[in-house]
């Protein structure tokens, strides 16, 4: 079971070889309770054909697995807590009704009220609630989550996921400092930059800029291991991303390169700000290599037959193409293209171990629908943005600077206009 991470990570090449060696021991093994060998064999679901069958599919195998454990033994906690966890990991990016995450948080509800400190039915709640629709029902689990294990690094950074939902920026702040603190004392390089990713992008929403570069120079400055995973391959290419990019640093954005040994949906993000640091440059320049980086890592997550985090790319390759349009004077393909990737970005739910994109595609079309003089739908696009991402400071400025524009930007005198596309 330690090698299949169901939200953030799935096992492959060593990973997936461990994990059949290690069920075929178990499922080999002639002691045990019936219930210890019906949850081997639930198990032993996923890592069957691992090597034939997509990981989703072997993922619902697993989870249809555990809906009959929990069936069988329904007075089960434990049973029932590890099958709300598959139902998570088996939700569609694209369900906005949440049926999956609804069924797992009315299974664990209850069994949180019989157990209040269990540890893993509030980080599972969390997770469950984890949408813009679900985030307010996740707060109080947040709140007291970080009292039932204090020393672990991952329980006090979870909190933060609904703080980050609902714009509570200090909060989060709290949660990923006590988060990182613990993660560095225990030498947990992974949980430690994955509080240090959510402290960037909280003190950057505060306006905290040199709080965020300090967290940045820390990163810099630590050896990160060979063989990166995930984890710390998500952290250590986003931070200096966010910083860059939330800033307007567009001369350090051109300059970043992915961290060796990246996957493609962590590398593409600095392809991405690669692609943003030379479109929006005061004088723009040539992003065409760089926008032909994201497009290899798309093609990458294609072939990998990995449809969430492909979507997620295709949407950063539309924003690095519709900034080249509007370098090139092109509004119109600049806005048909943001707009194509906003849709696409708002139909997918964010992935669990990332606090968001590093600027939402919609916030995104509203800037620039200003750069282009139309303060009325920047406006418009500003408000959905913050709908789903509240408090984030980038778009709130946004909307400011849209309500004090004329309606036409030809009646800005031109030191007003070049000042606000500056900004921009």
């Amino acid at each position: 079971m330690t090698h299949y991470h169901q939200l953030w990570d799935v096992p492959a090449g060593p990973g997936i070889a461990a994990g059949v060696a290690e069920i075929g021991q178990a499922a080999a093994m002639t002691t045990g309770t019936p219930r210890e060998r019906a949850l081997i064999a639930a198990l032993g679901v996923y890592y069957a054909d691992a090597g034939a069958v997509p990981a989703a599919d072997r993922a619902m195998r697993y989870s249809d697995a555990m809906a009959t454990l929990a069936r069988d033994y329904l007075a089960d906690d434990e049973i029932a807590t590890f099958y709300a966890l598959s139902l998570i990991a088996t939700a569609a990016p694209t369900d906005h009704a949440h049926v999956r995450q609804k069924h797992a948080a009315d299974i664990l509800e209850p069994i949180w009220k019989r157990q209040p400190e269990h540890p893993g039915v509030p980080h599972y709640m969390i997770h469950a609630y984890d949408s813009a629709e679900l985030a307010q029902r996740g707060l109080p689990a947040a709140r007291l989550y970080a009292r039932i294990a204090p020393s672990a690094p991952h329980k006090l950074h979870m909190p933060s996921h609904m703080f980050t939902r609902l714009g509570l920026w200090d909060d989060s702040i709290a949660s990923n400092i006590a988060a990182r603190d613990a993660g560095l004392a225990q030498g947990d390089v992974g949980e430690a930059l994955h509080a240090m990713d959510y402290l960037t992008y909280a003190y950057l929403q505060r306006g905290r800029t040199a709080d965020a570069a300090r967290e940045v120079a820390a990163l810099k400055a630590m050896t990160l291991p060979l063989g990166t995973g995930f984890k710390i391959g998500y952290a250590g290419n986003a931070m200096p991303v966010r910083l860059a990019v939330e800033i307007h640093d567009w001369a350090t954005a051109s300059q970043l390169t992915p961290i060796a040994g990246s996957g493609p949906q962590v590398a593409a993000l600095v392809w991405w700000a690669r692609a943003l640091g030379r479109l929006r440059a005061a004088t723009p320049g040539s992003a065409d290599a760089d926008i032909a980086g994201l497009a290899a890592c798309r093609e990458a997550l294609r072939l990998a037959n990995d449809g969430c985090w492909m979507a997620q790319t295709e949407a950063l390759l539309k924003s690095a193409q519709l900034w080249r349009f509007a370098a090139r004077g092109d509004a119109v393909a600049a806005v048909a293209t943001m707009a194509a990737a906003a849709d696409e970005e708002d139909g997918l739910e964010k992935l669990p171990l990332t606090p968001g994109p590093i600027v939402p595609a919609r916030e995104q079309l509203g800037d620039l629908y200003l750069v282009i003089g139309k303060p009325r739908e920047a406006l418009a696009a500003y408000d959905a943005a913050l709908a789903l991402a509240p408090g984030r400071l980038g778009a709130l400025r946004g909307k400011a600077a849209a309500e004090r524009q004329p309606p036409d930007w030809r009646q800005l005198s031109s030191s007003k206009y070049k000042k606000a596309a500056r900004w921009l």
